[in-house]
């Protein structure tokens, strides 16, 4: 059946897939746990940079009956029937992604960053070739070489850092280090690093040493979309992002790349890590790309960045010790050192009011100490 002749005009009255109140009288139990949870978001300062809310519609969708659809395979071709109108719902996400990011291709079936990391590390690599990656000291994730995650397992990652001084990447150092390890792929990306990567720079390296380039995009994959931070997509051969964080979307991952390398990444995604693809949370993906495209999002991702700016400015004027001296993004690392504070007691002394922050491990402590000093130093915000 071809996708133009399914009908998408409802045949009953629309219902709402979000009903508290039938959830409290088939489980109070749990219906006590997700209302005090929405009091809890509605009632604090929530200041994790992971972190986001959603739209209403996008909490419609990722409540609604296509969570109890099978849909193994791609628009098109699965391996389940009665796919009609769930492979719609794909293709509209995969198209609003394209069109977002300028990207030739989209796949919107990864569960996770993570699990889109896996996938495109499986695309591109074989285990026990080298990535080089910015170390977990300085702010790389876990599946960008941690001996704890299958990155860190399978693959031989080499880390680069940042300046003790500036707590900017070093692109000499990374240039360098490409040039001694002759990595198969280069990792640009962070969690925990609030200026704009230049991914210009990284091209350039990964050319020189014929390496792929992988853009880590999960963090400023919003304030990209609104045009509140460079676009990786024209300079990186995969971006791999989450759809929560800036994006304002359900929690789930995104892989884009070039037409070149779609199959591979598609067949890396499933069958290879990933089984049946879960379409209300690809639905939700949809309605978030689509919110990301206008302007009132636009003035929301810019907004952020403003209001960044404007906490790292009053938490340097309190004595806080600003990473970079400021921040591009959403991210600010505030050490509370200067004030005699550890970062998990600044977290609890902001917790009985309401407020909830991130004390990072050393990554975010400072530059200078990140080699040296494993306790957590410093809340990212």
């Amino acid at each position: 059946m071809s996708l133009s002749t399914v009908s998408t005009a409802p045949t009953a009255p629309e219902a709402s897939y979000t009903d508290l109140g039938a959830l409290r009288r088939q489980d109070p139990e749990l219906a006590d746990v997700l209302a005090a949870e929405a009091a809890r978001q509605s009632e604090g300062l929530q200041l994790v940079a992971a972190e986001n809310f959603t739209s209403p519609a996008v909490l419609t969708a990722l409540g609604s009956p296509l969570a109890n659809k099978y849909a193994e395979g791609y628009p098109g071709a699965r391996h389940h029937g009665g796919c009609e109108l769930v492979d719609i719902a794909e293709r509209i996400a995969v198209d609003r992604a394209k069109a977002l990011f300028g990207a030739e291709h989209a796949n919107v079936q990864a569960h996770s960053g993570s699990s889109a990391v896996l996938a495109l590390l499986a695309a591109l690599l074989r285990p026990g070739d080298t990535v080089l990656a910015m170390g977990l000291p300085y702010g790389g994730h876990l599946t960008h070489g941690s001996p704890t995650n299958f990155s860190g397992r399978w693959f031989d990652f080499v880390g680069y850092g940042v300046d003790a001084e500036s707590g900017l990447i070093d692109y000499d150092q990374v240039h360098a280090l490409a040039r001694s390890h002759r990595p198969k792929a280069i990792v640009c990306g962070s969690i925990s690093y609030p200026r704009h990567i230049d991914y210009a720079a990284f091209r350039a390296i990964a050319d020189d040493v014929g390496a792929y380039l992988i853009a880590d995009a999960a963090h400023p994959l919003g304030l990209v979309a609104g045009g509140a931070a460079p676009n990786p997509v024209p300079h990186a051969d995969v971006v791999c992002a989450t759809t929560h964080k800036v994006l304002r979307g359900p929690r789930g991952g995104l892989l884009l790349c070039g037409a070149e390398l779609a199959h591979r990444i598609d067949r890396a995604v499933f069958p290879f890590t990933q089984g049946g693809a879960q379409m209300h949370t690809i639905a939700a993906k949809a309605v978030a790309f689509g919110e990301a495209a206008t302007p009132s999002f636009t003035a929301y991702a810019h907004q952020v960045v403003a209001n960044a700016r404007t906490l790292a400015d009053a938490l340097a004027d309190g004595g806080f010790a600003i990473t970079t001296g400021g921040t591009d993004t959403h991210l600010i690392l505030a050490d509370p050192a200067p004030l005699g504070v550890e970062a998990h007691s600044a977290r609890g002394r902001l917790a009985p009011p309401g407020s909830s922050s991130t004390p990072a491990p050393c990554r975010t402590a400072t530059p200078a100490d990140c080699a040296s000093a494993p306790p957590p130093s410093r809340p990212r915000a």
